[in-house]
This record gives structure tokens, C-alpha cells and sequence, in this order.
């Protein structure tokens, strides 16, 4: 048995080892452009590969179900403080597996099962805990939405008050997984005390932005804050949910043992970690260059013909309309296209869609992996050439080839987890030890 605990994951799993490689290799070599997605620090993946996997850990600091727990607390209550920190809240509870478990949290706190929410429609831009019929969200309430303006594609404030006032949730849902501008918290805010209503931030995607003053906080305006802790904040896939002390104690229940059971503390140390990162002064200079390096890819691509939706971006995330009405290509054709190419990015939904969400009109582009693996405005320029390129003549394989040397070369010059490359091991096929 001893000698199993001490073998390696190469002499243990050559399947899932040459997996893992590969997929290093696949990060290093390629260019990711999900906005969702970002790489995280060594430092991130020790904590999340420690020995507090181990370890279960029902309840909170100096509360558990279980003993050992004292080393657990000290990642804990390091993880709450500095996300209490980084975001000038009142509460933090880090314990949330996910945005979706944060986002479940929140409803079940705020409302009684049939209540109406409002929250943005997903084909605008918003997300599946806002309210779709197939998510919880959707299944348990009653769902209003809004979105925006056909002429601006921007938030249309005065048709959300209407809309508001027509349905009078008890909980607007603001924030977005495809809205390319500023969230004006402030607004949504007046809006949801002039009907008796609660308000929800979702800022999964605009969290790092959020942290560094970069777009403006919902802190002070909103009931409830979450966010997830592995996009714009640079952190271990994961939760995190924010309010003010009068709702701490309802929040932490209904966590655990409301929607979870033991915590997950490798990733809670891994959080503490990442929060603790994102309090060093070198993470603004970061997310500064996110930003920059967004509006240099957005505009890059407009000047090569393609229409980005809202006409620009205020944040870390490009949405460009590849379909163009019938005369371009679809979402999915692109995603493939470039995939091919060494180029990840992902189909998506553009305001008033006239294909499905499986084919799309447009795709999703976001500059926080790219900038974390040190690219600049010159690179930008460099990527989006190659992505119009390939978006020109997605059919041809010589575009495909030519461009993927050049994505090989790009990323050559920006090494990713260079220690962790193995790319002279071979493939297996099968498991390597029972």
C-alpha cells in the first residue's frame, strides 16, 4: 500500500498522465482566447495539488463536525480575509464549489421557491443561473428578463425599469458571461429599492477587473456580490459569494449545509493563495494590460472588416459578429476553423441571434490568458491578424497550416509551464498499472 502512495501519476496512470501532458502541451503551444479561462500560478497548483484533498471539513473556522481541522482553519480564515480585502466586504464565505453553487446560494437566501426574478437573457449576454428554464434558477422561479437595446447593443436601463415595475421581482440579477461593456451597478440598484427588490451581482467574469478599481464595484449597491475565482481573478476553478454582515449568518447556511457538504480545501487553500496574488500591486499593472490589449484585438478586427458587437469593449472580452447576417460564417464553423489552427476561442450567441445556440452567429474572444502569459498590444495585433486570416477562408487547410506554425512561434516566445512540458514521452492508450 505504501508503495502505491509514493509512485508517481507516469507510473501509476500512464492514460490519465499522458493526458495531462498533453494537455500542458496544449495550453503552452497554443493560443487561448475563451474569456473565461486564464492560467493560474504554480504556486495556485501546489495548493491545489496539497494534502488538504485529504481532508474533509464540515462547517467553519473554530465550528467543524470533525477534529484536525486547526490547518484548515488557518487556510480558511486566510482565504475570507483576503477577499474581504480585495473587494471591501462586510462577509465572504469561499466555500462555494462554483459560481453556479454561489449563484444557488443567493436565490435560496433571497427568495421563496415561485418568486420572480429578473435577470439577463442569456442570447444577451447573461448566463444560465439568471434564470434559464432548463437551470435551477429557472425550474425554481418564477423568470422575467431583460437585455439590450437593438440600436446600441448596450444594457437598455429604461426598458429594465419598465420591465421591473411590469413584474416586480423580488431579486434583480445583473452581471454577464458575453457583455463586452461597463455594468452600471449604481442604476440596477435604483432601480430594485423602487419596487421593494434585491439586487445580485454577478462579476464571474469582472472580478479581477472589479478588485483593481478597473470597472466599478457593486459592493455598495448590491445585496449580494459572487463571483467565481478562475477567470479575470486568476484563481483555482471555484466560488465565492460577498454580503454585508446582516446576511452572513443566512448566506453560511445555506452553503452548508444548504447546497453543499464538506468543503473542498485544497482548492480553498488554492483560493487563499490567488486572493493573495491579487492584493500585490503587480496585478492592477495586469489587469490594466487586459484591458489594453482588449481594445487593441477589438479593434483590430474591425478594421479587417468583422462587426464587434456594441462596437467595442470596456472589459476583457471581445464579441465579434462573424455571421453578419447570412454573408459570413457561423459561430461553429469559426470555433472549428480556428481550433484547427491552434487558436481556442468559443461560439456564442449575439443579441437578437437568428441562429441556435448549438450553430451561433458569433464567438467569444477575452485577452486574460494571452496577457498572463506576458502578450502586449504588438501581440494582439500579431493575433488578431491570424484569426481574420483564418476567419477569411475557413475551409482552407493551407490558411490552417500557416497559421498554426505562426501560433506555434507566438507562443514559443511567451513559455507557459515550461517545466511541466513533456513532450518527449509517448502516448499510451491503456491504463498502466492495475
Amino acid at each position: 500500500m505504501y508503495d502505491r502512495l509514493t509512485a508517481s501519476l507516469a507510473e501509476t496512470d500512464s492514460l490519465i498522465s499522458d493526458a495531462v501532458n498533453n494537455e500542458v502541451a496544449r495550453q503552452a503551444e497554443g493560443l487561448e482566447l475563451i474569456a473565461s479561462e486564464n492560467f493560474v500560478s504554480e504556486a495556485v497548483l501546489e495548493a491545489m495539488g496539497s494534502v488538504f484533498t485529504n481532508k474533509y471539513a464540515e462547517g467553519y473556522p473554530k465550528k467543524r463536525y470533525y477534529g484536525g481541522c486547526e490547518f484548515v482553519d488557518v487556510v480558511e480564515g486566510a482565504a475570507i480575509d483576503r477577499a474581504k480585502r480585495i473587494f471591501g466586504a462586510e462577509h465572504a464565505n469561499v466555500q462555494p464549489h462554483s459560481g453556479a453553487q454561489a449563484n444557488m446560494a443567493v436565490l435560496l437566501t433571497a427568495l421563496q421557491h415561485g418568486d420572480t426574478i429578473l435577470g439577463m437573457n442569456l442570447s444577451h449576454g447573461g448566463h444560465l443561473t439568471h434564470g434559464h428554464p432548463l437551470n435551477f434558477s429557472g425550474i425554481n422561479y418564477k423568470v422575467a428578463d431583460y437585455g439590450v437595446s437593438p440600436e446600441t447593443e448596450r444594457i437598455d436601463f429604461e426598458e429594465l425599469q419598465r420591465i421591473a415595475e411590469e413584474h416586480k421581482p423580488k431579486l434583480i440579477i445583473c452581471g454577464a458571461s458575453a457583455y463586452p461593456r461597463i455594468i452600471d451597478f449604481k442604476r440596477i440598484a435604483e432601480i430594485a429599492r423602487s419596487i421593494n427588490a434585491r439586487v445580485m451581482a454577478d462579476i464571474a467574469h469582472i472580478a479581477g477587473l472589479v478588485a483593481t478599481g478597473l470597472h466599478p464595484s457593486p459592493i455598495e449597491h448590491a445585496d449580494f456580490v459572487t463571483t467565481t475565482t478562475h477567470k479575470t481573478l486568476r484563481g483555482p476553478r471555484g466560488g465565492l459569494i460577498l454580503c454585508r454582515e446582516r446576511d452572513a449568518k443566512e448566506i453560511d447556511k445555506k452553503v452548508f449545509p444548504g447546497v453543499q457538504g464538506g468543503p473542498l480545501v485544497h482548492i480553498i487553500a488554492a483560493k487563499a493563495v490567488a486572493f493573495g496574488e491579487a492584493l500585490r500591486n503587480d496585478f492592477k499593472d495586469y489587469q490594466s494590460q487586459v484591458l489594453a490589449n482588449a481594445k487593441v484585438l477589438a479593434g483590430e478586427l474591425q478594421r479587417a472588416g468583422f462587426r464587434i458587437v456594441s462596437g467595442g469593449t470596456d472589459n476583457h472580452l471581445v464579441l465579434v459578429d462573424v455571421f453578419s447576417g447570412g454573408k459570413g460564417i457561423t459561430g461553429k464553423v469559426a470555433e472549428k476553423a480556428l481550433e484547427a489552427a491552434g487558436i481556442t476561442v468559443n461560439k456564442n450567441t449575439i443579441p437578437f441571434d437568428t441562429n441556435s445556440p448549438f450553430v451561433t452567429s458569433g464567438i467569444r474572444l477575452g485577452t486574460p490568458a494571452l496577457t498572463t502569459r506576458g502578450m502586449k498590444e504588438a501581440e494582439m495585433r500579431d493575433v488578431a491578424s491570424l484569426i481574420a486570416a483564418v476567419l477569411r477562408d475557413p475551409e482552407s487547410e493551407e490558411v490552417r497550416r500557416r497559421t498554426k506554425r505562426a501560433v506555434t512561434e507566438l507562443a514559443a516566445r511567451f513559455p507557459l509551464y515550461a517545466k511541466r512540458l513533456k513532450r518527449d514521452q509517448p502516448e499510451s492508450q491503456a491504463v498502466g498499472a492495475d
